[in-house]
């Protein structure tokens, strides 16, 4: 007997906003989101038509079909989320098309290429290091703005802030370059604010995090691809821990649906974390504990072994 259509799709009827969502882990939340079910909104800057400075091939239309191929409805709407009027637009059009918002995930980054690793604040080029934490941040409070009035319409609604690293961990670990901690410590204390702001309407906000994740980009440094990324191994041995951004979707999916989601708000967690609390794997079947990891074993000098932890 097949799953019944509850089980199979728990958010169907549910609309989603993924913003970020051209690749990494907004592609894998997306995705994950359309399993379940959903309406997902997914936003970028590159198009079939059109790359952002990134200069990839990923565009928001892939993710679009694959949200639909999994089971849900994958819609792409080009968005520069640091353009107020494109995103009013965006969820302007939600509005018409849905008149609801029940799932809003800032994911929006696009940084990676102006990190200068290991270098103090005053040789950090400035102009990169600010342009970083206008993606990064002003980003995500610019799209909270336009949605939070839709999303809060009907009480249950969810944010998710997407970062790199717990609060717990990066309290106490410099993130090698102080405009990557700041805008990574950032977004967590924003999910904290919106929390505060959303509890009066029954909605929930929280910061999450992928561990090591197996992102399209960290797929290219290596020189692997996906069905064969422990190849990576030979030069980086704790990879070993790492998981697919679908692993991260999952996390997200789990929230979505827990009608108790409400125990979350204000907190940061990690894909790993909610993995032990909610049950679900990454595609391998295994659960992945990145940010256990890098504390009990990387950090600390220990050769690599992911025994208790994946």
């Amino acid at each position: 007997m097949s799953p019944t259509p509850e089980i199979d799709r728990p958010l169907k009827g549910k609309v989603a906003l993924v913003a970020g969502a051209t690749r990494g882990a907004g592609r894998g939340i997306a995705t994950e989101l359309g399993a379940a079910g959903a309406t997902v909104y997914v936003t970028g800057r590159t198009t079939r038509a059109r790359r952002s400075e990134y200069d990839r091939p990923e565009t928001i239309e892939e993710t679009a079909e694959l949200v639909t191929q999994a089971g849900g409805r994958g819609i792409a709407v080009p968005v520069d989320h640091l353009v107020p009027a494109e995103v009013e637009q965006l969820v302007g059009r939600i509005d018409r098309e849905q008149g609801r918002l029940d799932v809003l995930v800032n994911d929006i980054w696009g940084g990676e290429r102006m990190i200068e690793w290991n270098k103090p604040l005053w040789e950090h080029s400035l102009d990169g290091g600010l342009r970083m934490l206008q993606l990064a941040v002003n980003t995500h409070l610019i799209t909270s703005h336009f949605a939070l009035p839709l999303l809060i319409r009907k009480p249950g609604g969810l944010v998710l802030e997407i970062t790199d690293g717990t609060a717990d961990y990066n309290r106490e670990h410099y993130r090698l370059s102080a405009f990557y901690d700041l805008a990574k410590t950032s977004v967590i204390r924003l999910a904290w604010g919106q929390a505060q702001e959303l509890a009066p309407f029954g909605g929930t906000a929280l910061a999450l995090t992928p561990g090591w994740m197996r992102s399209e980009i960290m797929l290219d440094t290596f020189g692997v691809e996906e069905t064969n990324w422990r190849d990576a191994l030979e030069k980086e041995p704790h990879f070993v821990i790492s998981e697919s951004p679908r692993y991260v979707g999952r996390a997200v999916v789990a929230l979505a649906g827990d009608p108790d989601v409400h125990r979350w708000n204000g907190t940061s967690t990690s894909s790993g974390e909610l993995a032990q609390v909610y049950g679900f794997t990454d595609l391998d079947g295994s659960r992945p504990d990145a940010w256990r990891y890098l504390v009990e074993v990387q950090d600390p000098g220990h050769p690599a072994d992911p025994t208790g932890y994946r």
